[in-house]
Parts: structure tokens; C-alpha cells; sequence
């Protein structure tokens, strides 16, 4: 009988770390990606939001939308994203809201703007 509980006593102490492992797969497996890849795919996100509300931005709501847009491709580009030309132009993009605003309140002398 001593023999059986000293033999499953080495049983689970060496399934113990192929559990613990296994629990670490399966926990990617489901989505939680580690802090690193997270952080990277926030700031891709934010990357390709910041040039994409520069774009809206010239159309429509350039006061709001221009100085988010050069907000988020600031931040996209300090957090070091995988797509620094699209953070790049949405900060552009973003300053183009603000010039395009400045220039359509001298032309007009409001902060609306209308095509007729």
C-alpha cells in the first residue's frame, strides 16, 4: 500500500508541469493574448483609426475629428506600431482637418461650413 501512494504522489508531481503548460496553451488558444502582442494589435488598431477619422475628418466635423486623429497616430506611434506610415498619415491627415478648417472660418468667417 505504501508503494501505491508514493507511486501516485511521483504520478502527479510529474504531470503537474505538463499540466500547468498545458493550461498556458489553452489559454492562448482562447484569445488571451500575451501584454506585448496585445499593446502591439491596440496600438495597430489605433494606427489605422487615427487615418481613418483624419479622412472623415475633411469631409465632415474637422474640429473634432482632426485633433483625434493626430492624438491616436501620436500615441499609435510611440507604442511602437507595426504600421508607422498609416499612424504617419492620419497625423497628417489630422493636421489637414485643422488647416482646412482655418482656412474655410477666414474664407467664411464661421466655424460651419456648407457647399452652398
Amino acid at each position: 500500500m505504501n508503494t501505491r501512494t508514493e507511486d501516485k504522489r511521483r504520478a502527479r508531481a510529474e504531470a503537474a508541469p505538463h499540466s500547468r503548460s498545458r493550461d498556458r496553451s489553452q489559454a492562448s488558444a482562447r484569445g488571451a493574448a500575451p501584454a506585448p502582442a496585445r499593446a502591439r494589435r491596440d496600438a495597430d488598431a489605433m494606427a489605422v483609426t487615427a487615418f481613418v477619422l483624419g479622412l472623415v475628418g475633411l469631409l465632415v466635423t474637422n474640429l473634432l475629428l482632426g485633433p483625434v486623429a493626430v492624438v491616436l497616430g501620436v500615441v499609435a506611434l510611440r507604442r511602437r506600431t507595426r504600421r508607422p506610415g498609416r499612424a504617419r498619415l492620419g497625423i497628417a491627415l489630422g493636421v489637414a482637418d485643422l488647416v482646412v478648417l482655418a482656412c474655410l472660418v477666414t474664407a467664411d468667417g464661421t466655424w460651419s461650413w456648407s457647399l452652398a
